[in-house]
């Protein structure tokens, strides 16, 4: 019979309490800093650090510095993930933040290209880089702290509110910037698109005050008292990597969608004729309904298992790809709204609400850090992070207008995303206490 979690029973409440606040403000944080880099790539850096060049080429260039970021996301889950499995969780995710905040702060502080030339470009590149490392760190550190304080029952939804840290800081990011986009064209670009980011540090310092009170993971501390850490648990991951790959494609249909309809979609929205205020209410809509849908699909999850809830989202998500690009392409504001704050995100969050646990589940308390983060990460970098530039090219090949091929992108990672979930196990229920490797729980009959 396996011993007792660490600190649970009566006293537990308000510890649980403060890891899951703690996880959805670091995430919200993160997310805030690393989408608000997105959204000003699609309205601003081409303009501002990529002079020179043509419209096409400038938004190649500025989605080029997006994705650096994605590429380097899988580098911080690497980094932080092995120190996480070795240090502790809370020493890494206290780093994570500083990292990100200190990152995007300076971002708002960059000289332009006219200013100083070739190295505007450059310090931008290499902060959207620290922010890569940040945030492919925090991710699944929040997750799975998350998920080792809560009780199995409840993993599911109480994981999610972790994940919901993407949709918020999405949207406060969003609306923060909705309110200085409201400026004159000439005061947006020199000074306005600054402030949001120099707001980073405020958030830094609200976000450290909260995380530095949690408590380390309970199993974390099993493991170091048993002298069961894992000296290289990348190693150890990729011995058998049969999870990190399931965990990578179930939730690479998310990771494309979310890029296509929210970085994406404001560029191919300015060029379809829509305000930019219209379409950063559009991206305000969409982080609230993916925001509705987690916690939803999460707790649905916690009764009924982690494969139903995922394989119906992925199928619906991939449903509605054509609809949605073909009525952002209208030029119609109601549509575009429609389509972007309801029809793409409702099943987004769904498809994004029980990863958190499900990737808990997979994977051992020793190697849980790094197979979480790695799994999430590569997701990110192969499909967020090369999905605008992806799109760019899809709508330039359909000669700049018909976005046919971006929604059938979508709907080709959707299916991957479908595939992937039909071939995890079910894990709903598992014990997270075993140390080095999860043990791989039976198939749900018959597959569904």
């Amino acid at each position: 019979m396996s011993q007792p979690v660490p600190g649970s029973g009566p006293h537990r409440r308000a510890p649980m309490r403060r890891v899951v606040l703690s996880g959805l403000l670091g995430s919200t944080i993160e997310y805030y800093d690393f989408m608000l880099y997105g959204t000003v790539a699609s309205l601003v850096f081409d303009k501002l650090f990529f002079t020179g060049l043509s419209p096409l080429a400038g938004t190649f260039a500025a989605f080029g510095t997006f994705a650096v970021g994605y590429v380097a996301r899988p580098l911080g889950g690497a980094l932080f993930g092995h120190f996480g499995d070795r240090l502790g969780r809370k020493a890494m995710l206290v780093l994570s933040m500083a990292m990100m905040g200190v990152a995007s702060t300076l971002i708002g502080l960059l000289p332009t290209h006219d200013q100083v030339g070739n190295l505007a470009p450059t310090l931008l590149v290499a902060l959207r880089l620290v922010q890569g490392v940040a945030v492919g760190g925090e991710w699944g550190g929040a997750a799975l702290l998350t998920a080792e304080h809560a009780a199995r029952r409840r993993r599911g939804l109480l994981t999610s509110l972790v994940q919901l840290g993407g949709p918020a800081g999405t949207v406060l990011s969003t609306l923060v910037l909705t309110l200085f986009a409201t400026l004159p064209d000439e005061q947006f670009l020199s000074w306005g698109w600054r402030v949001p980011f120099l707001l980073s540090a405020a958030l830094l310092a609200l976000g450290l005050f909260v995380r530095l009170k949690v408590t380390e993971s309970p199993l974390f501390s099993q493991v170091q008292q048993s002298n069961a850490v894992v000296r290289r648990p990348l190693v150890e991951v990729l011995r058998a990597p049969k999870p990190l790959l399931l965990a990578c494609f179930v939730v690479f249909g998310a990771t494309v969608s979310q890029a296509l309809t929210s970085v994406f979609a404001i560029s191919f929205g300015t060029g379809a004729g829509y305000a930019r205020t219209d379409l950063l209410i559009g991206q305000l809509l969409n982080g609230l309904a993916a925001a509705l849908a987690m916690p939803l699909s999460a707790a649905l999850s916690d009764r009924i298992g982690r494969r139903p809830v995922l394989l119906g989202a992925a199928l619906l998500l991939g449903a509605v790809a054509f609809p949605v690009f073909l009525m952002v392409g209208t030029g119609s504001v109601p549509l575009m709204m429609l389509a972007l704050g309801v029809l793409a995100p409702l099943p987004m969050g769904a498809l994004l609400g029980p990863v958190p646990a499900l990737f808990s589940e997979m994977f051992g308390t020793s190697t849980r850090y790094t197979g979480v983060s790695m799994g999430y990460q590569l997701a990110a970098v192969i499909g967020g992070g090369l999905a605008p530039l992806a799109g760019t090219t899809l709508l330039s090949a359909a000669g700049g207008h018909d976005p046919s091929l971006v929604a059938l992108y979508m709907l080709v990672a959707c299916l991957v995303s479908a595939t992937a979930v039909w071939f995890t196990a079910e894990t709903r229920g598992h014990d997270l206490e075993h140390t080095t490797a999860a043990p791989q729980p039976k198939p749900l009959a018959g597959r569904l």
